[in-house]
């Protein structure tokens, strides 16, 4: 049993109310220990000039399942290792950059396993994954059918167990569906052209069986109408459809359009940060666009075809997933001299500098959908420095550099906001107690960097980072691979509720569900032998 101690640096553990003290902090057996400054210790490190973090917690990036592959596919080599690194280097990356901790945002129950198998392959990070509901064909005629909420309830319990999921996704409620029937727009309102059951019923039902069965993450929302102008009134009436109940909108900075100006597409970020004040039950990541080349990877297969005609190169991929879900993957290249881009660009950091409560914002780029993970370094200086913003804006689309609401924001996030935004709140989003902090009894996942005016340059490469208390990063070089650990959650449900899929035309997760569900020993096995993670759920009452 190995006890380290880090010496001197300077702490940012908002979680515990610490804000830039300079003190120790100490591991033991894969715990974070309070120890007497005098008792002796197996190695004990100078982290003076440093600041030391718990390690990131990544929300919401796209590491596993099939799309990740076809992404990967349509990419020439060295524009891949950019955009959708392998798994290794995906692994290796994040640890450099100082997180142990990511999470898929969309598996499709259908290829459960393989998303397992594919985030178990990526070293040092723990993981889990998010399965997308509400455009299953079993689901939607459950709904249509006015089946009591109850009933649908324990359906998306067995579905959260069978797929070994932490959370549950929907995307563009009913759309996906609703595309398979040649229907190519849905709102909020508008009812889906065979099942006609509109959105809104999908994300009310959802969220309040997302409630119920206790899991600890809120329902995880990608809303209407995604990247089309005017969309923000989509984004909330989806808001308002939760009825108070939990609702984390993901990637929010492609639901944020306005319709005004002579181009008919303007930022509404002040009114979605508005919104969200006046909603307490809402949180959000934004999905930050950077400009580059990278490439779009989502189930939301409607909206993927809108925008086939802007992809870079010209090439993609729709694809129906078992009746589950869906799939579209196109390559895309976001150009600082393009009015759209730069607009994006803007919005998302709008969003950032305009949200008064950190705790409910968490900083992502919806990996690889606005740019790589590997961005974060750049989008966390373009936060804290206002000069290094502004020389940015100045160099985009001269409509968007003159009248972009960015250039009068004065504020700069401080280190302690990006503790938050990057530690804090996806910990407690998540439900993770011992995670995004450095109390006594978390887990011993710590980023050390060394401190410097740059945020860029000090986020790209943490000095030291420690895995549940052995070190994986020494002086900014991997020099562990462990395997990560697998976090999903277990909800109480009725087990009667599989006489529905018995009478169900089509299997569920596309095979016999004799086979359906992961046990603990296979998913084990899918995840490399890592530990398993699991949530007790507490069920609860609207």
């Amino acid at each position: 049993m190995t006890t380290r101690r880090l010496r001197g640096g300077r702490v940012f553990d908002p979680a515990n109310g610490v804000d830039g003290e300079v003190r120790d902090v100490a591991m033991r057996d894969g715990r974070i220990v309070a120890l007497d400054p005098r008792e002796p210790v197996d190695e004990e490190i100078d982290a003076s000039g440093c600041i030391v973090l718990a390690g990131g917690i990544d929300l919401h990036s796209h590491i596993g399942g099939g799309k990740v592959n076809l992404a990967r596919l349509l990419l020439p080599q060295q524009e891949c290792r950019v955009c959708a690194p392998g798994t290794l280097a995906t692994g290796l990356r994040y640890a450099e950059m100082g997180y142990t901790s990511v999470f898929e945002p969309a598996m499709a129950a259908s290829n459960a396993r393989h998303a397992h198998m594919e985030m178990g392959d990526v070293p040092i990070v723990d993981h889990g994954a998010y399965v997308m509901l509400g455009n299953d064909e079993l689901f939607l005629e459950l709904l249509a059918r006015g089946c009591e909420p109850q009933r649908l309830r324990d359906y998306v319990g067995w579905v959260v167990h069978a797929t070994k999921a932490l959370g549950v996704k929907v995307v563009n409620p009913a759309g996906i569906s609703a595309f398979k029937f040649n229907q190519r727009r849905l709102d909020v309102d508008e009812p889906h052209v065979h099942w006609q059951v509109t959105p809104r019923q999908v994300v009310t039902a959802l969220a309040r069986a997302v409630h119920e069965l206790g899991l600890a993450h809120p329902l995880h929302i990608h809303a209407s109408n995604l990247g089309a102008a005017g969309n923000i009134a989509s984004t909330l009436a989806t808001m308002e459809a939760l009825e108070g109940l939990p609702g984390h909108l993901t990637h929010v900075q492609f639901h944020c359009y306005g319709a005004e100006g002579p181009r008919k597409f303007s930022s509404a970020a002040l009114a979605l940060a508005e919104a969200l004040d006046a909603h307490p039950n809402c949180s959000i990541d934004i999905g930050q666009v950077l400009f580059g080349q990278t490439v779009t990877a989502s189930g939301d297969t409607m909206r993927q075809h809108a925008n086939a005609e802007l992809a870079h190169p010209r090439k993609g991929i729709l694809g129906d997933i078992e009746c589950d879900s869906g799939c579209g993957v196109l390559p895309f290249r976001y150009r600082e001299q393009s009015y759209v881009n730069a607009l994006q660009w803007s919005i998302g950091l709008e969003l950032f500098l305009q949200v008064r409560d950190p705790w409910r914002v968490v900083l992502t780029t919806d990996h690889p959908n606005g740019a790589p993970f590997t961005s974060y370094p750049h989008l966390m200086r373009l936060l804290m420095d206002k000069p290094f913003r502004d020389e940015q804006l100045a160099r985009l689309h001269p409509e968007v550099a003159a009248e972009s609401a960015l250039k009068h924001i004065a504020r700069e996030l401080t280190l302690s906001e990006i503790a938050i935004m990057t530690r804090a709140a996806p910990a407690r989003l998540l439900g993770l107690r011992d995670r995004g902090h450095l109390g006594p009894g978390a887990a011993a996942d710590v980023a050390v960097y060394r401190e410097q005016g740059d945020a860029e340059a000090m986020f790209s490469r943490a000095a030291w980072v420690f895995k549940d208390g052995e070190a994986v990063v020494r002086e900014g070089r991997v020099v562990a691979t462990p395997v990560g650990a697998t976090h999903f959650a277990e909800p109480v449900f009725d087990a009667g509720v599989q006489r529905l899929l018995d009478d169900s035309t089509d299997r569920p997760l596309g095979v016999h569900k004799r086979y359906a569900v992961i046990g603990h020993d296979e998913l084990c096995a899918c995840c490399n032998g890592g530990r398993l993670l699991p949530s007790a759920c507490a069920p609860r009452s609207v």
